[in-house]
């Protein structure tokens, strides 16, 4: 009996763990900003597995994606490096195309955007 309740215990702190794994307070707040920078560069296209996306477009996709692999993800730096930098499906880096036509790969774009937004605060 004591050995069920050890395991149930155990599972219980897991899950909790889990559950609080999601960027929370200032760090959910770096994310979302980062999400609305994207939203916001009308310059840019977000190029994904070879096809360029609207800034729109890319910022919603990133919430989608966040949602669905959140776990894994509990700041800012986390969210660039395992969401926001290369497809999960093909492996491939994300680019950001600027007006000129040259890329600059997406996660080099979102630690420089990160960092104007830590340096406003």
């Amino acid at each position: 009996m004591m050995g069920r309740r050890a395991i149930l215990a155990a599972s219980l702190l897991i899950a909790a763990s889990l559950a609080s794994a999601h960027p929370e307070g200032a760090e959910a707040r770096r994310v979302e900003r980062l999400i609305d920078a994207v939203a916001a560069q009308r310059e840019l296209r977000f190029v994904r597995n070879g096809r360029a996306y609207e800034p729109a477009e890319a910022a919603r996709f990133l919430r989608e994606k966040l949602r669905a692999r959140g776990e894994a993800v509990r700041s800012a730096e986390d969210f660039i490096e395992q969401v926001a930098s290369r497809s999960s499906t093909s492996g491939r880096n994300y680019t950001v195309r600027h007006a000129d036509g040259r890329e600059t790969p997406a996660a080099e774009f979102l630690r420089a955007e990160l960092a104007r937004i830590d340096a406003a605060r």
